[in-house]
């Protein structure tokens, strides 16, 4: 069964297309609320619908939204977030540590006695965290356990704490990816590098990362052709896959959708920024 629904999050092709929903832990409700954003967002059952309507490999949100919500989604591919902190606690005030909620057997159970699409599961670690020992160890066996009962393992790969000078540095990007591939993941969630030579640098990152594949994390919110002129870019740099969450869900359910399919379509389909434009557009022929 993994193998089946590995292909059917990746469109058979190995690549991700994943509509990020774990923020409402993450940034609590910073990312819901406000100027600019839908008034719909402030609802957790709009992530819910985005999902049903949009193009996309799967929705990775926590158990309990999962639990509350996806029997009115069924056809929506599930990734359930297994750890999660806020952004409340500083570094400065502590090391960042997210520790495993639940359990790989519940997450399966969840999806066999309630007869969900849940593809795979998914962990946060802080590299460079005086906790990290205690989330690399709770990855591997999380790992573990999500490929004996058929699930995909995505890690998130963030270098963070007092010791991390630079979390955007591409040396430190790629020490965070071969750190994921050493714990086995099927995909490492990682931040992109700034400046102009991102893309290039980028590379160090998919070269260490070897089979695990690479996922570019969205990022704050942005004009919608420069996102998916960087996607672009990220893809080219060798990436196989995109998280992306706020620069959907802040949008109304329509738009959200459409971003949803443009995304996709650069993602795993392979198509021109222009051409993504259009579907975002509504105008597919354009």
């Amino acid at each position: 069964m993994f193998r089946e629904r590995y292909d059917a999050m990746t469109g058979g092709k190995g690549r991700l297309m994943l509509f990020a929903g774990d923020q409402k832990v993450e940034h609590l409700n910073d990312d819901f609320h406000g100027k600019g954003i839908a008034p719909d967002d402030g609802e957790p059952e709009h992530l819910f619908r985005i999902a049903s309507r949009g193009r996309i490999g799967a929705f990775a949100t926590q158990f309990g939204l999962i639990a509350r919500y996806a029997a009115d989604h069924p056809k929506v591919p599930y990734v359930v977030k297994l750890n999660s902190k806020t952004n409340l606690v500083k570094p400065l005030q502590a090391e960042p540590l997210s520790r495993q909620w639940l359990a790989v057997d519940e997450v399966a159970a969840l999806r066999d006695e309630n007869d969900l699409n849940v593809v795979g599961v998914g962990y946060t670690v802080y590299l460079g965290s005086e906790h990290e020992a205690v989330m690399l160890t709770e990855a591997a066996q999380l790992v573990h356990r999500a490929h004996r009962f058929g699930l995909a393992a995505i890690l998130w790969m963030y270098p963070r704490g007092r010791s991390v000078p630079d979390e955007k540095d591409p040396h430190i990007i790629a020490g965070a990816a071969g750190a994921g591939a050493c714990l086995g993941a099927d995909f490492v969630k990682l931040n992109y590098p700034k400046g102009p030579d991102a893309g290039e640098r980028f590379k160090e990152a998919v070269r260490a990362a070897g089979r695990t594949g690479v996922v570019c994390s969205g990022g704050s919110s942005m004009e919608e052709r420069a996102f998916l002129e960087r996607l672009h870019e990220q893809m080219a740099a060798g990436a196989v896959g995109s998280a992306t969450g706020r620069n959907i869900h802040q949008k109304p359910l329509d738009e959200a959708a459409r971003f949803c399919d443009a995304i996709y379509a650069i993602t795993v389909d392979g198509a021109s920024v222009s051409e993504a434009m259009g579907l975002y557009r509504g105008d597919p022929g354009a």
